[in-house]
């Protein structure tokens, strides 16, 4: 697999899925959640009434209307509590569920923002570290992309990235502007 780091705007991702960091209703939210919804447009939403909400760490696919990519994977990743509370098995969980839908689909490039570090407060050097192991130990998918919103986000997945490259899984990595 193919690990892309990037600083950008996921919404304007040229990947076959990109991934929504959604809320458990699926009706839209603010930060990424907010923005793809605003990007895809109106089916985005009418489409996501129809699945009725999605269970936080888990993942359900749509269309992606409006965008460049085919289709959105929405995925609610936890809140923060402190981290005693399954917090980072539910975050791992919801990379996992996103992975297996992009194989289910056979979509072989698929970008993910930074799952659960917004307003959900994530720390994120820690969720930087479990997004990336956890998509590099995932087969089957031959392009991942995650598209950083800022410098400080930027510098968290490509410092997880930098210990997993060359690993199983992560052979081939690259960073720059999306």
């Amino acid at each position: 697999m193919k690990l892309n780091i990037l600083m950008g705007d996921i919404t304007k991702s040229d990947a076959t899925a990109i991934v929504n960091a959604a809320n458990t209703s699926l009706l839209g939210g603010g930060g990424v959640d907010g923005a793809i919804h605003r990007a895809a447009g109106p089916k985005l939403l009418e489409e996501c009434r129809g699945l009725g909400g999605c269970d936080t760490g888990k993942a359900k696919i749509t269309r992606g209307y409006s965008l460049k990519a085919k289709y959105v994977i929405h995925t609610p990743g936890p809140r923060w509590s402190g981290g005693g509370k399954n917090e980072a098995k539910l975050l791992e969980s919801s990379y996992k569920s996103c992975m297996d839908i992009a194989v289910e689909y056979g979509i072989d490039h698929i970008a993910f923002p930074s799952i659960s570090t917004g307003i959900y407060g994530y720390p994120v050097e820690e969720a930087a570290e479990i997004a990336v192991r956890t998509i590099c130990a995932h087969a089957g998918v031959e392009i991942v992309d995650i598209v950083c919103f800022d410098e400080r986000t930027y510098s968290a997945y490509m410092n997880a990235a930098s210990k997993h490259s060359g690993s199983a899984g992560c052979e081939d990595m690259e960073r720059g502007k999306s």
